[in-house]
């Protein structure tokens, strides 16, 4: 609305789009290159108007998430900006679980490339990689696992639907809490 573009799309076109950096969802929604930045912009500057009054915690998150630091290293890989994610993270009182945050601004190139992931894993000094795990809620969050040689689950609370998750890892469970208590038990 903001810059007057006649959207002819659907919320299913949209949403197949979640976890692409901004710039590419416009792009794929049919804005032109030239004003694709002007667009994000104008997200963003809405987005921290209002992100941390709408954004709510998924049930059980508390409880995953204290159950996951019980017997692992937790950090966030996220296709928004750390500057964006942080504080979000601190006003749902989590930011306190994840050593590391890495966005958007701290790599080339966004999941599902797979450097968003090592990089974070040089952040917190892990070489072996067989006992990483990505809970993640896109098919980008999946692939990104898959290229940087680490174990993936699939959750069905967010953006990704079954079927196409399931392309991409053997694991698929509702919600977070399910997958800590999965990855909890694949534990070496």
């Amino acid at each position: 609305e903001k810059m007057n573009f006649e959207f002819n799309g659907t919320y299913d076109d949209i949403k197949s789009l979640i976890g692409h950096p901004l710039e590419i969802m416009y792009q794929e929604l049919g804005v032109e290159q030239e004003v694709v930045w002007d667009f994000v912009d104008a997200y963003k500057e809405r987005y921290r108007a209002i992100s941390k009054e709408q954004t709510e915690l998924l049930s059980d998150t508390k409880e995953a998430l204290k159950l996951a630091q019980s017997f692992a290293r937790l950090s966030i890989v996220t296709t928004k900006t750390g500057s964006a994610t942080i504080p979000l993270l601190e006003h749902l009182d989590i930011m306190e679980y994840f050593e590391f945050v890495t966005g958007r601004e701290n790599v080339e190139h966004p999941k599902p490339h797979p450097e968003p992931i090592l990089k974070t894993l040089d952040l917190m000094n892990i070489e072996k990689t067989s006992n990483v795990w990505m809970v993640g809620d896109t098919h980008l969050d999946l692939l990104s696992a898959s290229s940087a040689g680490i174990n993936s689950v699939g959750v069905l609370c967010g953006y990704g639907e079954e079927e196409d998750l399931k392309e991409f890892t053997n694991f698929i469970t509702p919600n977070s809490l399910e997958a800590v208590k999965l990855i909890h038990k694949y534990k070496i």
